[in-house]
């Protein structure tokens, strides 16, 4: 396959095009921002390199030129978006800046639904993931220890709210699938949930119904999670 490495590569690593010819058509802003597109509107699944071609009005084939693999593709896309993390001047509160990076990961994972998939490590090092993981160890500048631990952090963090979202997602589009409301949904499956308690099988989830019966506020389990995940990190004493 034309421009594919034997060896290991990193796309990063790589000039934006290889071959001879012209000055390129596309930059790889162009592709990942085709790719993203794509992605939006019709799901990760409907990224291909054949898509993505057409998507920019080139031959497929051509497309190897900029990008070897589907992999450095969908790498390309997770830049992309980290690109859309905004980044301020740290207040000198490392929790409340960290709650505010946790709050931004998962509307941005929101506004990009396939994004939770590609969450990987492998994806870290690229140019906007750099920026995105130095603005948050200059957020934590003031707690100290290690940078390591420090990355920890980060790294539990964006696992808290890669899982969080994911459920959400999942839950969302399981709604979309059915003949019924959500809201029909949650009676039906509570009524019966109740009924089960009221046998006396079950004391214990009783006793946990008659301390808070609901609903559940799911914004409030969101913060408390990102809290336990900081409070893991604060010092102690």
């Amino acid at each position: 396959m034309a421009g594919r490495a034997a060896v290991p590569e990193v796309i990063w690593a790589r000039p934006e095009r290889t071959g001879r010819g012209p000055k390129p058509a596309y930059t790889r802003a162009d592709i990942a921002a085709a790719a993203v597109r794509i992605a939006d509107a019709q799901g990760l699944e409907a990224v291909s390199m054949r898509h993505v071609a057409a998507e920019l009005g080139c031959g497929t084939m051509s497309l190897y030129n900029y990008v070897p693999r589907k992999e450095d593709l969908h790498e390309l896309m997770v830049d992309a978006v980290s690109g859309e993390h905004e980044q301020w001047e740290p207040s000198g509160d490392w929790r409340a800046d960290m709650l505010r990076v946790g709050r931004q990961t998962r509307e941005l994972m929101h506004r990009h639904p396939w994004l939770p998939r590609l969450m990987s490590p492998v994806y870290g090092f690229s140019p906007n993931a750099l920026r995105y993981l130095e603005h948050c160890l200059a957020c934590l500048d003031p707690l100290d220890m290690t940078y390591g631990m420090k990355m920890q952090l980060v790294g539990m963090l964006n696992g808290v709210v890669t899982m969080y979202v994911s459920n959400e997602l999942a839950t969302a589009e399981r709604t979309r699938s059915l003949p019924w409301s959500a809201e029909q949904e949650n009676a039906a499956r509570i009524g019966y949930l109740g009924s089960q308690v009221a046998t006396g099988a079950y004391p214990r989830m009783a006793a946990a119904f008659s301390e808070d019966p609901g609903p559940i506020d799911l914004e409030a389990v969101f913060a408390f999670a990102l809290e336990r995940v900081l409070d893991a990190f604060a010092p102690k004493g």
